[in-house]
């Protein structure tokens, strides 16, 4: 037998106390001599670990016992400190491997917890030195008896013990008869009471976690941050963020252990879940399974009831009753990876949980993903925790190192990764290139040149990745890296075979033609070996990805050097994508390919060609607004439009597209702000597209522009100009010949009317329906939001039976055409509508009401028009309130206020503050509900919401008739 296939007893020691170990060291050589299947191992220069931390780890790795001679020396050797007694002790607890600490001088041991929980040898703090003058022998002799005893029987030990069956490892090594002396030297460990925080064990469900390394080096302040997150009232969420390779899941997994180890310190549920252990090989594109499960866990009635955002809800409640422990591992699967929408969750039951629990959490929720989750981001200054574990500390920096095989003492590997800025990817790429040099020394790190960028834009890194590419030279590796600087995503077989086809793009893929198959395969897994690239995925082994950082680089240096293979090879995948796409796709996942088109078609210089052929043609699709009406896609269009811009400077679009172009892109871009809730952004670009459209004549999207710029007006809340447009929109609308734009401008002058108390509003919608029974089409009625605004009259004079019929009848056609926004806002007229009538016919039946608003707020968020959601969400917030549901009315209303403030939304801001009025009158919060009424009092005189004034007054004499 190899001496590598025995169990090998590793002696941890400094080499000031060699003369120690090497008296301990004949005892246990006589284990080897007696025939028994050990080893013993030792190194004489374990301090440094500059030459055989490699075979160190290995040793320890093989170990069934460890044997630490303990002294000041030891103690203080940071070897010994902080890679050494962390990894041994984590093999105690994972494998139950024997630590044996032996204090052969006089120190402060107690100081170390580690030793403090573990019986020494001597025991009652004797020293070999002080204390066993002239009868060393005899210590060392009942330590090689107690190893011997181990290795022997370690069933009749452990049975003797009484904890049942050992460990493998323990098996191997806990024998013999003398239990006693087990007992004696590691006394069973403390088992407390059963406390009240302990959960019970259907209370914790940590299954899915994947299996990750027991190595977790240099991570002492992470998870003291950790610590403080669960232990705060504050901190609701945690986020590590960080490329693979960098040991998020380890350092989950071992604060975790922690917890347990702690009796989870007061959680009362523990629930984790990893997005890459599904069981599939299919990118993960949901949540579904993840949420369905968790209600499941958490005691849901009906896992499956509901939109995806009352899932998510309804989870969030749940996790909230509790203070609960919820770790999500490896979000970016459902994280989209295109750089116009960089770390937005996709899934929206999966949002809303966390926004919601960023909202509110006794307990934590602590996810690790790739990518910093945008949502969160409104969140950073308050509940929201953000750890970025790219940059490292100098103790992982050189476990890095030493793990990669560079040599060195450990200060200079230390030096070495500040020098690089204490970056992760650095430091793995470091480690990489200094292994292929002789002697692997990290002093040869100095050799590699510096660059003239900002640490901002990845310095450091880049530092590394560049040294690489020199040595590579011109070869297929560096054109592999080239490509992969195309693709702010992973890149997909297709569309790299489409940049390797012929013919050669030079500059580009000169010597990547030239690859066979087996060729292309070879120089992947070199990247692979080299770290940049991305190990294969499970869920798309053929697509390619590296960080961004590798794909920023190589990006950069071809556009400055080979410009003219950049633009050559954007034009080849815009070809590509757009001729590998159905010509109309109905879904946004099928219309992905289509924008990443967009996105490579301008950056080979082709925009007037890209918007008219692919963004208006089948993505917009002419007056169908096909990808804002039916997908709500607003975000990502608003992020390809700003492609046309200058600088993203949303007022001044790019000279080489026709200025009839021009106002098309300043119009949509517009709406899209408006819809996201951009206020005054979008009122900036619509006076800039009013003006273009005027200038040519085009009096039709002129009176739209008028119209749009009316209503934007109107929801900051500036009324007088609100008007002005309303009126200038009819008057466009004339010139244009269109009845559809005059019913749309007679509509909107209506509604702003009817906002400032005007008694013509209600003559103006009958008129506008008039001329919509003119128009050849499905509706012979106001509809969309024209005929919500009618509704939202009608209502005002409590006419809910004829909203009932409207709405009803507007739904249905909505609902056939899937018009989402139409859908939201039908089914929150007909919320409304039931809730009115309820009240008046005194039924208490609020199941309607609360059906159809649900589906409102639920149609407005899938619909993406955040300029209408708080429209959705006062009218459920006022129904929680009638039914006594306070908090769930607190929470909508919090989340009117937020987007109105945000977006500059003065007339919803008023709203609200009013329903926080009434929401506070009917808790008997006096002080809270006068507050708020005159902060909404003082909002609507100063913008002319004459509308609102009766509900001034009434709310003026609910707190007067309580006293205040």
């Amino acid at each position: 037998m190899s001496a590598s296939d025995k169990s090998t007893i590793f002696i941890s020691y400094s080499h000031i106390d060699e003369a120690w170990k090497n008296r301990l060291r004949p005892h246990l050589k006589l284990l080897e001599n007696a025939g028994l299947d050990v080893v013993v191992w030792d190194d004489r220069s374990i301090d440094g670990g500059a030459q055989w931390y490699n075979e160190i780890k290995a040793a320890m790795d093989r170990a069934v016992a460890a044997i630490c001679l303990i002294s000041a020396d030891y103690l203080a050797s940071d070897f010994c400190h902080k890679e050494e007694i962390p990894y041994l002790l984590e093999r105690r607890k994972r494998d139950g491997m024997v630590l044996l600490p032996i204090l052969v001088r006089p120190c402060l041991w107690s100081a170390f917890k580690w030793l403090k929980d573990t019986q020494m040898i001597p025991r009652d703090g004797k020293s070999i030195a002080e204390d066993f003058k002239g009868s060393e022998d005899k210590v060392f002799l009942e330590v090689a008896e107690f190893i011997s005893n181990l290795l022997n029987d370690p069933e009749a030990l452990f049975t003797a013990w009484g904890l049942g069956k050992p460990r493998a490892t323990q098996s191997r090594m806990m024998g013999g008869e003398d239990a006693s002396l087990w007992r004696e030297i590691f006394p069973p460990p403390h088992r407390p009471e059963p406390r009240w925080w302990l959960p019970a064990k259907d209370k914790i469900e940590i299954s899915r976690l994947p299996v990750t390394g027991a190595e977790l080096f240099g991570r002492r302040t992470e998870l003291e941050m950790l610590d403080a997150a669960w232990a705060s009232d504050e901190t609701n969420v945690v986020s590590l963020v960080a490329w693979g390779g960098v040991g998020k899941s380890t350092l989950v997994n071992k604060w975790r252990e922690s917890m347990e180890g702690d009796n989870y310190r007061g959680a009362q549920r523990v629930y984790a879940w990893s997005f890459y252990s599904q069981g599939t090989s299919e990118r993960v594109s949901s949540a579904d399974l993840f949420i369905s499960e968790a209600l499941k866990w958490f005691g849901d009635a009906d896992p499956t009831a509901g939109s995806p955002w009352d899932k998510g809800e309804r989870l969030a409640r749940l996790v909230q009753k509790e203070k609960t422990l919820l770790l999500l591992d490896g979000l970016e699967p459902l994280q989209s990876p295109h750089a116009h929408e960089r770390g937005k969750i996709k899934d929206p039951a999966l949002l809303t949980l966390l926004t919601e629990l960023a909202r509110h959490n006794p307990g934590l929720c602590l996810i690790s993903t790739r990518e910093r989750v945008s949502d969160l981001a409104e969140f950073e200054a308050t509940t929201v925790l953000h750890k970025d574990l790219e940059q490292i500390s100098d103790e992982a920096g050189r476990a890095l190192l030493r793990v990669g095989g560079v040599q060195g003492i450990d200060a200079e590997l230390e030096q070495v990764t500040r020098d690089f800025g204490n970056y992760a990817l650095a430091i793995n790429l470091l480690a990489v290139y200094l292994h292929d040099i002789t002697g692997h020394h990290v002093s040869h790190a100095a050799e590699i040149p510096d660059l003239d960028i900002t640490e901002d834009e990845g310095k450091h890194p880049r530092r590394v990745i560049e040294a690489l590419a020199r040595r590579f030279g011109d070869t297929a590796e560096v054109e592999l890296l080239r490509l992969l600087g195309f693709f702010d995503r992973p890149a997909d077989k297709g569309s790299l075979r489409a940049l390797r086809r012929a013919p050669v793009i030079h500059g580009l893929t000169d010597y990547i033609r030239k690859l066979t198959d087996a060729g292309w395969l070879r120089t992947i897994e070199k990247l692979r070996r080299y770290k940049l690239i991305a190990p294969q995925s499970n869920h798309r082994p053929d697509d390619l990805d590296a960080h961004p950082l590798v794909r920023e680089h190589f990006k950069h240096q071809l556009k400055l050097a080979h410009p003219e293979a950049w633009k050559a090879g954007n034009y080849r995948l815009y070809e590509h994508l757009k001729r590998t796409v159905k010509m109309f796709p109905n879904t946004l996942k099928d219309m992905v390919p289509l924008y990443s088109a967009i996105v490579h078609g301008c950056e080979a210089g082709r925009h007037q060609e890209v918007l008219e052929e692919v963004y208006l043609r089948r993505i917009i699709r002419g007056k169908e607004f096909f990808s804002l009406k039916k997908i709500g896609s607003f975000g990502v269009d608003l992020a390809i439009l700003t492609l046309f811009f200058k600088e993203s400077n949303y007022n001044k679009p790019i000279q080489n597209i026709s200025e009839s172009a021009q106002g098309s892109v300043l119009g949509i871009t517009s709406f899209c702000l408006q819809a996201l809730g951009r206020t005054i952004d979008a009122t900036q670009v619509a006076l800039a597209a009013l003006e273009i459209c005027i200038s040519h004549k085009n009096w039709e999207i002129a009176a739209r522009g008028a119209n749009n710029l009316s209503l934007l007006y109107l929801t900051t809340g500036d009324l007088n100009q609100a008007l002005v447009y309303a009126r200038r929109s009819t008057e466009l609308a004339k010139f244009s010949g269109s009845n559809a734009e005059h019913v749309d401008s007679i509509s909107t002058l209506a509604h702003v009317l009817h906002l400032a108390g005007s008694p013509t509003s209600e003559a103006m919608f009958i008129a506008a329906e008039k001329l919509q029974k003119e128009e050849k089409g499905p509706f012979s009625f106001l509809h969309s939001v024209r005929g919500f605004d009618y509704c939202d009259l009608l209502l005002s004079k409590s006419a809910y039976v004829e909203v009932k019929n409207r709405a009803g009848e507007s739904l249905k056609i909505a609902a056939l055409n899937n018009w989402l926004l139409d859908i939201g806002l039908d089914c929150l007229s007909l919320g409304r509508a039931y809730q009115f009538q309820t009240q008046h016919e005194c039924t208490g039946d609020f199941s309607h009401a609360a059906s159809y608003l649900n589906r409102a707020v639920d149609g407005l968020r899938q619909a993406e028009m955040l300029f209408y959601l708080p429209l959705g969400l006062l009218a459920r917030a006022e129904l929680y309130r009638v039914t006594d549901e306070f908090e769930r009315a607190q929470t909508d209303l919090d989340e009117v206020l937020r987007i109105a403030k945000r977006g500059s939304m003065g007339l919803h801001e008023a709203d609200c503050y009013l329903e926080y009025a009434r929401l506070y009158l009917a808790q008997n919060k006096k002080e809270q509900a006068r507050e708020s009424w005159e902060t909404a009092k003082g909002m609507i005189a100063r913008m002319g919401y004459h509308r609102r004034d009766r509900d001034v007054v009434e709310i003026e004499e609910q707190l007067n008739a309580t006293g205040k």
